[in-house]
């Protein structure tokens, strides 16, 4: 028993030093691709090809005296409101369609078709239809988004193992305590997958859109850069918006993903 014991704690302790060290290694990556693109400008000098100290110090100025903060606060605007709709409606379809399987032979094929339809004629066609408005841009992103997150939860769902229904009804669990303790936890990680697939997409997504047309945001100023061949300013732009993507990855979508998927963890 005791060596048992021995043999859990040290299981234990091994895990913890490997997340520890994970943190550390992302660094040294992040700072060795700095290195490679400061060693790379420095051997190709060029306008066209600023040095990462240089885009740093370009991000500050925009920041302080540019349009950098308003821009992001329109496209992580637009990008979140997209989100959180596409999120609701997919999961909600999705689990119809996981549960009735006549309901899914019967919209499968939508979900295909949206899956497929470039990104780009649905965003033209709103774009036509109720023309460059904040609307039309959300829309677009939403259309775009939904059928992923309907495929990804419907395939959660069925892939739940009867046998925990079955203990319910033995139990005799009521509705809401079944869902709370058996179907949400098995559909939890398919929505984290859903969710953090999706965010991917909706960033480039919406920077496409807003270069189509809009009145602001990131793609839009980028688009504006492009126009001046402002390779600083387009560098500077993505750094800020790739900065903006880590805090939400790794202060917000994985500490919830730890919390949420604690159960999995062995004890």
């Amino acid at each position: 028993m005791r060596d048992g014991r021995t043999a859990a704690v040290t299981t234990d302790s091994r895990q913890q030093r490997a997340a520890r060290r994970g943190i550390p290694l992302e660094l040294v990556s992040l700072l060795l691709l700095l290195a490679v693109w400061q060693v790379l400008a420095m051997l190709f000098p060029s306008r066209l090809f600023p040095t990462p100290i240089d885009v740093g110090a370009h991000v500050w100025t925009l920041a302080t005296t540019g349009k950098l903060l308003p821009d992001l606060g329109k496209t992580l605007t637009r990008a979140s409101i997209a989100f959180v709709i596409a999120m609701a409606l997919g999961t909600a379809i999705g689990i119809g369609l996981g549960r009735s399987r006549v309901a899914d032979r019967l919209f499968s094929a939508w979900v295909v078709v949206g899956l497929n339809v470039p990104a780009i004629v649905i965003a033209i066609v709103l774009y036509i239809w109720l023309g460059l408005t904040e609307f039309a841009l959300i829309l677009a992103v939403v259309l775009n988004k939904l059928p992923l997150v309907i495929a990804t939860i419907r395939e959660g769902v069925r892939s739940f193992d009867p046998a925990y229904d079955d203990l319910g009804r033995a139990f005799r669990m009521p509705f809401l305590r079944q869902l709370r303790l058996i179907a949400v936890p098995q559909l939890m990680p398919f929505v984290l997958a859903a969710a953090r697939t999706g965010l991917s997409l909706i960033w480039k997504i919406v920077l496409v859109f807003e270069v189509l047309g809009s009145d602001g945001g990131v793609g839009f100023r980028i688009s504006v850069f492009f126009q001046f061949f402002d390779i600083k300013g387009i560098f500077a732009y993505t750094t800020a918006f790739i900065l903006v993507v880590f805090v939400f990855e790794y202060l917000i979508l994985r500490p919830l993903e730890r919390r949420v998927l604690k159960w999995r963890q062995p004890r």
